[in-house]
């Protein structure tokens, strides 16, 4: 329908963790190409980030792939400026680089676990703002929608760090959008629920976990129709929120839970 149609969009952690399902990352990307988007797509493995480009130009899309470790400033400064000399100004900065591995209680998570989950779930998400508003700010328009977890405003949790860096990202955010909304720049989150994804399945699985059980449970866990959601349901949320039909929505953050985040309360 062309939603975006002129718009050079950045997606984050554009590529994916291999299996056989989509990651919210590259659905978006893929997304954002068919409704017009000019589509930077950003992930630490650049043959990832390819993968998903050559997705999109098969297609009939354009988009171009970079590498970039988004826990470094300057390489976010400097890939950020390559992908305005190549594709031009940025309109729109989607977030979704996110980890969880080596997480554990209060009482356990280490020094190391929690600097590496802050770095890769927050730290990243203040170097890509600070690289893209100079820019958003001199033309005053822009949008950045930026990917967290129901894990922030769950009671309970044993991913300590994990949740600590989602409800960081939220409350940031909010900040982003708080500070930038004279300049026309808009920054929303979006809080997935239990998604079936590679990145939140294949872990599991590679921890010895059977892969029908670790699905079985997990969809148990919803209250919509008891299925989990899929890299698509983030794809399209964040379609809306990157499109004019969103266009007096800032600051906010929003479940695509399946209802989990209204069950905890």
């Amino acid at each position: 329908m062309g939603r975006l149609e002129g718009k050079v969009a950045v997606v984050s952690g554009g590529g994916q963790t291999p299996g056989t399902t989509i990651g919210n990352g590259r659905a978006t990307a893929l997304r954002f190409a068919q409704e017009g988007a000019r589509v930077a797509v950003v992930d630490i493995r650049l043959d990832s980030a390819q993968d998903t480009v050559d997705m999109i130009t098969a297609d009939g899309g354009d988009a171009n792939a970079y590498a970039l470790d988004v826990t470094d400033e300057a390489q976010c400064q400097a890939t950020m400026a390559r992908v305005i000399a190549e594709m031009g100004p940025i309109d729109i900065l989607q977030n979704n680089v996110g980890i969880g591995a080596g997480d554990a209680t209060p009482g356990r998570v280490t020094e190391e676990a929690w600097d590496r989950i802050f770095d890769t779930n927050a730290k990243s998400v203040l170097f890509m703002c600070k690289a893209v508003l100079p820019g958003m700010r001199e033309r005053g328009c822009g949008v950045i929608t930026n990917i967290s977890s129901v894990a922030a405003v769950a009671s309970a949790t044993s991913l300590t760090a994990y949740k600590a860096s989602k409800a960081a990202l939220n409350a940031y955010t909010q900040s982003v959008a708080m500070n930038n909304a004279k300049y026309g720049i808009r920054a929303n989150v979006i809080m997935p629920g239990l998604m079936n994804t590679p990145m939140a399945i294949e872990g599991n699985v590679a921890a010895g976990l059977d892969r029908d059980d670790v699905i079985a449970r997990r969809d148990a866990a919803v209250p919509l129709r008891q299925t989990m959601g899929t890299g698509w349901d983030i794809a399209n949320a964040s379609l809306f929120l990157a499109s004019e039909e969103a266009g007096f929505i800032t600051g906010i953050l929003l479940p695509v839970d399946g209802g989990q985040s209204a069950k905890v309360g």
